[in-house]
């Protein structure tokens, strides 16, 4: 089945356009993996702000577009906006190059992460099947359709008296825990959501880095109100035949120090690529993790400290808590993140709930503490804790006290032990969905089908 696949694609290109943030650019680059294994020809058409290095995938003919930024800001939404408008028009002349250019292999169909709404209009009007890429869960695209609903209902934007109300239009969801972006205007969030729903409703089709096993029920609700396909196939990292990438140096080091540790003794500590903290909580967070006993393993990356652009270790850190923890714990700057949860030595991971996090943990049967910042990730840790109770979530703030008690609640006492068991449960969901009759595989089958359709 797969030779004759791979035989019918050979000959078609497929352009694919993922936004230049870590958690976007790794499944973006598992899915190109999958479809060039299926024969397909790919380019990536990327930004010159984070740009992927080519020489790591030699296999693919890359293009650039200029995209008018050179640096991150705390505004997210602000400049996920203008990402869009700088880069339409070039994103246009690329496209119309490439159509003439390469007349002898024609180009299938655009896939086009959803943020990147100018880059889906644009291929629209070209002529192009365009499908999207949606690198967040199903449950918060749903938090996306409803959220003038949201807004009508008073649900938003969030007031701080109303953090507890349930949001009965999208249970388990309180009002804490829908999207926002603390740094960025809520109209403006408002209208970069309407611009997301609105591009992918016209889109050719859907692809989700999520399973059926998690997210059954929150796929069927999209079908419902969405009338365009949708492939569910994730876990997208255990799907492709290609290990991750990263934007920042990894320090495999840490694999060496796992290796040395006891198995399922470790704590993995990181949060994320864009999250930050400010130096009261980094000093209320080393000194849980100092306290608590455990092995751990913390990445502090460049810019984890608010309004800091470097960190330097361990004079950065409090007074004291190299002594204490030394032995026990290693920090760097930035881990292959994949290896280590699926390192014997691991037991829990304290995380952002970044949806690539969270599926990651899933996927190795790793247990959860959650502490999301902004985005969907308040969604993600809600269902961690409430819906798969693989997790529990801190609500509080950061503060040493009850820092430890979940850390010592998840690691050591009975109620972790529950949540260990449910993790190593989808763990093997996950397996399943990813093997040859399992849903996440026949989806990839059909996704093909669909592109060779065109």
């Amino acid at each position: 089945m797969e030779s004759m696949v791979r035989k019918n694609a050979n000959g078609h290109r497929i352009v694919l356009f993922p936004a230049p943030f870590q958690g976007h650019i790794n499944p973006m680059f598992h899915l190109a993996s999958l479809l060039h294994s299926r024969g397909f020809s790919i380019t990536i058409l990327h930004t010159n702000f984070n740009s992927p290095d080519p020489t790591n995938y030699p296999n693919y003919h890359f293009v650039s577009v200029p995209s008018g930024l050179t640096t991150s800001t705390d505004d997210v939404v602000a400049m996920i906006l203008s990402l869009n408008a700088n880069c339409e028009g070039p994103f246009r002349d690329q496209m119309s190059r490439m159509r003439l250019e390469r007349g002898g292999e024609p180009i299938a169909c655009v896939v086009v992460d959803a943020l990147l709404y100018s880059g889906q209009a644009v291929a629209k009007q070209l002529g192009l099947p365009t499908l999207v890429l949606r690198t967040g869960s199903a449950a918060s695209f749903n938090m996306f359709i409803a959220f003038p609903l949201l807004w009508k209902r008073g649900y938003l934007p969030i007031q701080d008296s109303r953090l507890e109300v349930p949001v009965n239009e999208l249970p388990p969801l309180r009002v804490r825990d829908l999207l926002r972006v603390e740094q960025s205007n809520p109209e403006k969030l408002r209208q970069l959501i309407d611009l997301v729903v609105k591009e992918t409703r016209t889109s050719s089709a859907i692809i989700f880095n999520t399973f059926l096993a998690i997210e059954g029920n929150e796929l069927e609700k999209v079908r419902e109100e969405l009338s365009v396909p949708i492939f569910p196939i994730g876990p997208l990292h255990k799907l492709s035949p290609r290990t991750e990438g990263s934007l920042m140096d990894q320090d495999h080091s840490c694999l060496d120090w796992l290796d040395k540790q006891d198995p399922r003794s470790v704590l993995y500590v990181s949060f994320g690529s864009l999250a930050s903290m400010d130096t009261k909580e980094l000093a209320e967070t080393a000194w849980a993790l100092a306290n608590c006993q455990q092995p751990f393993l913390w990445v502090l990356r460049p810019g984890s400290i608010r309004g800091s652009a470097r960190i330097v270790l361990p004079q950065g850190l409090p007074q004291g808590f190299e002594e204490e923890t030394r032995g026990r714990g290693k920090i760097v700057k930035w881990a292959p993140q994949q290896q280590v949860l699926a390192h014997p030595a691991v037991a829990a991971f304290w995380t952002h709930n970044g949806w690539n996090s969270t599926v990651e943990s899933i996927s190795e049967g790793i247990p959860m503490l959650c502490k999301p910042y902004f985005s969907d990730q308040m969604g993600n840790a809600r269902y961690v804790s409430e819906v798969w109770k693989v997790g529990i979530q801190l609500e509080n703030g950061l503060e040493r006290g009850e820092l430890e008690s979940a850390i010592k609640r998840l690691m050591t006492e009975k109620e972790g032990d529950e949540m260990k068991r449910r993790a190593r449960d989808l763990k093997e969901k996950a397996a399943q969905c990813v093997a040859k009759e399992g849903s996440s595989h026949v989806a990839l089958d059909k996704l093909v089908d669909y592109v060779l359709s065109f």
